[in-house]
């Protein structure tokens, strides 16, 4: 899931100006002033239909770039813990269907590498360029400690996993890729007010963190929710008219895809998690003993899935693809029919 980054201190601009500048009589911004547009792609239904609505807007598809922020790490490096397998293949088939470039970048190590942290620095940024290789931090930072899952907070500093993984990764590669620098970037991403309290006070339109377009880099880059006040009806809705196929973990049940082992998840994620992915279960559960700390504060994950029951529909060939590192299913769906977890349990984020 897409989740909210906090905006730095910039140098102010009129409000007039902004206003006149770069927002439409409806709100939406001036697409039209942009030359580029990132959108920030957790491969879950805000974000896709995020990037729906830009290409309904009229934005060209060659603007547009899909990032895709790796939580465990460089896909490359061995099994993940925390994500689905398929996510990666899956964001990559949208982006070939819909003829956008698709970028990822990741903390080197992920979140298993960040949790385990103890008397170290946080590990570099990696992102590529031009098939080169870049990494950013990782030697300068401070000495730290975690040693424990990231807990269920809307604090970002508790829950870090959005900040280590996601935010922060996304920052550094907008100001560490040169291609950002005298241009106007929009960044796009999918959170929506109707999540939760804290979403819905987010701001629509707003400069973004990494922005210092008054700076000597000129770099122009702002931030746009673009479905923040859709209720989860018009998100389907817009995937259905595009007929395009959902992350394999909707099929499932999943109301939310994020993580396959969500901070948030509930009893039956959980209970369905231990009952398709045994073994990234046991090294979670393995992992809270070692740490003495759960993720759920209260309950240990095992004590978490046996309150709860697997769903129903985590069976068969969306199973399959849901476990893969490979996304096999047609990406454009003649006869569109919504999953197994619409509007059913999201189980987060705050």
């Amino acid at each position: 899931m897409l989740v909210c980054m906090t905006l730095l201190a910039t140098e102010p601009t009129s409000k007039a100006e902004d206003e006149l500048t770069y927002i439409e009589d409806d709100g939406t911004p001036d697409l039209r002033s942009y030359d580029r547009f990132v959108c920030f792609f957790s491969t879950g239904k805000d974000s896709l239909a995020s990037v729906l609505h830009l290409l309904d807007l009229g934005v060209p598809a060659s603007k547009i770039e899909l990032h895709h922020h790796n939580v465990d790490g460089d896909p490359d490096a061995g099994e993940g813990l925390m994500d689905w397998p398929v996510t990666l293949a899956y964001g990559q088939a949208v982006a070939r269907h819909l003829g956008m470039e698709f970028v990822t970048s990741w903390r080197e190590g992920g979140i298993e590498r960040e949790m385990c942290r103890q008397d170290t620095r946080t590990a570099p940024v990696v992102f590529y360029k031009d098939g080169k290789r870049i990494e950013v931090g990782g030697v300068n930072g401070p000495l730290g400690t975690r040693r424990k899952f990231p807990q269920q907070s809307a604090s970002l500093s508790t829950r870090w996993c959005s900040s280590a993984a996601k935010i922060d990764v996304g920052a550094s590669y907008l100001r560490n890729d040169l291609k950002f620098r005298n241009q106007r970037t929009l960044v796009v991403t999918g959170e929506r007010a109707e999540e939760s309290s804290s979403r819905a006070r987010y701001a629509t339109f707003e400069r973004h963190r990494t922005d210092s377009r008054h700076g000597k880099t000129a770099r122009h880059i702002d931030h746009w929710r673009a479905v923040h006040g859709w209720s989860e009806a018009q998100v389907w809705a817009i995937i259905e008219k595009h007929r395009l196929e959902v992350h394999p973990a909707y099929r499932l049940g999943y109301g939310r895809v994020s993580c396959q082992f969500c901070i948030f998840g509930s009893k039956d994620q959980w209970a369905t998690n231990r009952a398709i992915a045994p073994r990234a279960f046991s090294r979670i559960a393995a992992y809270e003993q070692d740490f003495g700390v759960t993720i759920h504060r209260k309950l240990a994950v095992g004590a978490l899935a046996d309150l709860g029951a697997p769903y129903p529909a985590a069976t068969g060939f969306w199973l399959e693809c849901a476990m893969s590192t490979t996304f096999d299913a047609p990406i454009v769906v003649e006869s569109w029919k919504l999953p197994a977890g619409a509007f059913g349990e999201s189980c987060g984020p705050t």
